[in-house]
């Protein structure tokens, strides 16, 4: 076949469109090159450009075939390699939309694999384009990969703030590297050695981050079947292992046999077991574990094997290990949770998920955007009058300063209750409270000293007016004085 060339300004575009198949959707290099093509189509908007972009690939990839020109063996060296990425781009967005209806369907059914309907479609359009036979498959389930991880990241952790953009960026990584070219060469089917620790406060959403990486491992495609070998919900489980006793924690990690201890009538499978060989397991709460757990669990990643308790038979763990713990950063690498060796094999990556109070002072809206998010989730609508109702009670109540302790679980009961009740008072106000009734208590049983009556109320009008000088003002203290007080205050009194 003879070989044709790419003129400039063909290759000008199609360079752009070869960067943008490689980068993180969700970086700073994605977005720039976003621009950059917007820029052919002056005054649209971004997302009118976005499909103003798909479309003008389309057009372009129809016109090399009506020159004869649409198919691989027609270019050589670096046109080769640009025309190729254009054509598997063109092939993804076609099908996008299916592939987002196929990852609906899955969620609605469950742990059973759903028929594929269009694969066979989809793959006679690779193949078309001149793709070697022996990756079709791998190409077609590259692309399912491709559109979950997206899905997941995208539409499970909502907000605009820069630490959010951080995170999303950093799980698209986790789960494709930094360089998705590399990937797809040499690490799609090798990223059981990258175990990941997430870290986070209670409640900031490890588990959906944990989710979002486990649903969106690489999954073969079986063409006999017309399916994928295994559906994505069973591709990732999790264990909380602060809910088991030591005792047990063994046996529900690595499975036991009938008789190996008192009350195991059955042979039983672990979570180890469980997993499938192209699967991530969450072990959350792993910084409550005890050395003697480590060590095991230590042994499970370097040697990849594992025996149910009461067998020397060893069974083989295909999957990832992705870990997650409320403890802090400091704690951590101070050697105050995890022994050395475990912790140097388990962080191939660390992704911490910000808390609530870091993502509002960020970007104020974050919170709107996770209250129709919440609410669109609760009601199956995005009822503007119900995330109204909850704002008014956010903002009469709470304050705009008010820190979320509980981060965004406490803002789900926060919506729930406020649903139910039509108020709602946060854990900080409760805490005021409770001050309040006991320094009176202190007063009544006359057992308070005067230093620490002082503190306590300079502390509880703090709370309420957030300024020194309003503390002063009521008191009749001078600022110095006041913030000794309060930064004296502790919490135990009587």
């Amino acid at each position: 076949m003879k070989k044709e060339r790419l003129s400039s300004e063909e290759r000008a575009f199609f360079r752009m469109v070869y960067h943008a198949a490689f980068a993180n959707p969700f970086s700073e290099l994605r977005e720039k090159l976003d621009r950059k093509i917007a820029g052919h189509f002056p005054g649209l908007s971004k997302s009118e450009s976005g499909d103003r972009y798909i479309r003008e690939i389309d057009m372009r990839v129809r016109r090399l075939d009506k020159e004869g020109r649409g198919h691989l063996d027609s270019f050589s060296g670096q046109d080769r390699s640009i025309i190729k990425i254009v054509f598997l781009f063109n092939v993804f967005y076609k099908y996008r939309e299916r592939f987002d209806r196929l990852i609906m369907d899955q969620i609605k059914v469950g742990d059973e694999s759903v028929p594929v309907p269009f694969a066979e479609e989809a793959m006679d359009t690779i193949r078309r384009r001149g793709i070697p036979e022996e990756s079709i498959l791998h190409y077609f389930a590259f692309s399912f990969q491709l559109r979950r991880a997206f899905f997941f990241i995208s539409h499970s952790l909502v907000g605009n703030s820069q630490c959010m953009k951080t995170l999303r960026r950093n799980l698209w990584n986790n789960v494709f590297t930094h360089n998705i070219d590399l990937y797809d060469r040499y690490l799609w089917n090798r990223m059981e050695d990258f175990s990941t620790l997430i870290l986070g406060e209670t409640g900031t959403g490890k588990g959906t981050a944990a989710m979002a990486i486990g649903r969106s491992g690489y999954i073969p495609f079986d063409p006999k079947k017309g399916r994928f070998s295994v559906s994505f919900t069973r591709a990732f489980s999790s264990l909380n292992l602060s809910q088991f006793p030591e005792a047990l924690l063994e046996s529900e990690l690595f499975g036991h046999r009938k008789g190996a201890f008192t009350g195991a009538v059955d042979d039983y499978q672990g979570v180890f077991d469980r997993c499938s060989p192209h699967g991530s397991i969450l072990l959350d709460e792993i910084g409550e574990v005890s050395d003697h757990v480590q060590i095991k669990l230590l042994q499970v990643l370097q040697e990849r094997f594992f025996s149910p308790v009461g067998s020397h038979s060893k069974s083989r763990f295909q999957g990832r290990v992705i870990a997650a713990t409320n403890r802090s950063v400091s704690a951590i690498l101070n050697g105050e949770v995890f022994r050395d060796d475990f912790y140097y094999r388990l962080c191939s990556d660390i992704i911490e998920v910000p808390p609530l109070r870091e993502r509002i002072s960020q970007d104020p809206t974050e919170l709107d955007d996770l209250l129709a998010f919440t609410v669109q989730r609760m009601t199956g609508t995005a009822a503007g009058e119900f995330i109204t109702r909850v704002k008014r009670v956010i903002n009469r109540e709470l304050g705009p300063d008010y820190r979320w302790p509980g981060n965004v679980r406490e803002l789900e009961q926060c919506v729930r209750r406020v649903l139910l009740r039509k108020s709602y008072e946060g854990r900080e106000q409760a805490g005021k409270r409770d001050l309040g009734e006991r320094l009176v208590q202190g007063v009544k049983a006359g057992n308070m000293e005067v230093s620490s009556l002082v503190a306590g109320y300079c502390t509880l009008l703090y709370r309420k007016h957030n300024t020194y000088e309003q503390v002063a003002k009521r008191t009749g203290l001078d600022r110095r004085t006041v913030k000794k007080y309060i930064d004296g205050f502790k919490e135990n009194i009587a």
